[in-house]
């Protein structure tokens, strides 16, 4: 979910990396990773050996169909190992200080479908809905990287940012630069490592730990990594429950796929 060019090389030496955990533990896995098709795609693909995803698609649409193999633990300022949260961002330039102040604003939202860059501010502009739509229109990026830059741009007034994607734009996205931090939204479980394969979450999990601990130390900062978590499922379980319940107590103007 963050294979920015920059860092697709420490991308690919941690799949390298897992892939050769787990044929240490007799399970088959491909040499590289597929990036040809489309994100739902691959996490509904009854053959799926791991994948990450977001956790909204999870507790939305894949619940019956994967299991949760763990979560990858990310380098983040003032945030539990494990979880993430979202920054709301505003351009530098621009005079409101509070998200209060962006009614009437336009947002920026990566995809319909996603717990950072939509539930995250659904949730929290909720409380400050009034009869007419918080936000007055939505400019649909499909990545928020593409958000950062819509926003810097003036395309956008404001806009949720993963995290993990706020800290690579700072290091790779000069169209960062131009914005700061308004707002943190509450922690969540990061985003989960899935797999159709439900008889392997064992072995894969240990793959993935013992892959993060083997990668060397420029592979690790580059991604962000400091180590993997294991999570149940059910930590994602009310995702889709607590986004819908923001959009329907709030005239937020977003939707949800």
């Amino acid at each position: 979910m963050y294979d920015w060019p920059e860092i697709r090389t420490a991308t690919d030496a941690l799949w390298t990396a897992i892939a050769d955990a787990l044929c240490r533990a007799g399970l088959d896995a491909p040499d590289a990773l597929d990036r040809a098709r489309e994100p739902m795609q691959v996490w509904r693909d009854p053959q799926l050996l791991l994948a990450q995803t977001c956790g909204l698609p999870l507790s939305r649409h894949l619940m019956d169909q994967v299991a949760v193999v763990g979560v990858p633990a990310y380098r983040l300022p003032g945030v539990v190992p494990g979880n993430y949260c979202s920054r709301i961002v505003a351009r530098r330039d621009d005079a409101r200080a509070r998200l209060g102040a962006f009614r009437g604003a336009v947002a920026a939202v990566n995809m319909p479908v996603s717990q950072s860059g939509l539930a995250a501010l659904a949730c929290a502009v909720a409380p400050l809905c009034h009869a007419t739509p918080f936000f007055a229109a939505v400019q649909w990026t499909g990545a928020h990287r593409a958000s950062v830059r819509a926003v810097a741009q003036g395309d956008a007034d404001v806009a949720a940012i993963d995290a993990v994607s706020w800290e690579l734009a700072l290091r790779h996205e000069p169209a960062a630069l131009a914005l700061r931090v308004i707002a943190s939204t509450p922690q969540t479980p990061g985003l989960p490592l899935i797999t159709a394969r439900r008889d392997a979450c064992g072995t894969l999990a240990a793959a993935v730990s013992d892959a993060i601990d083997s990668l060397s130390a420029d592979s690790r900062s580059a991604l962000l990594l400091e180590g993997f978590c294991a999570v149940p499922a059910s930590v994602y379980a009310d995702f889709d429950r607590r986004c819908l319940a923001a959009l329907r107590a709030g005239n937020t103007g977003l939707d949800i796929a």
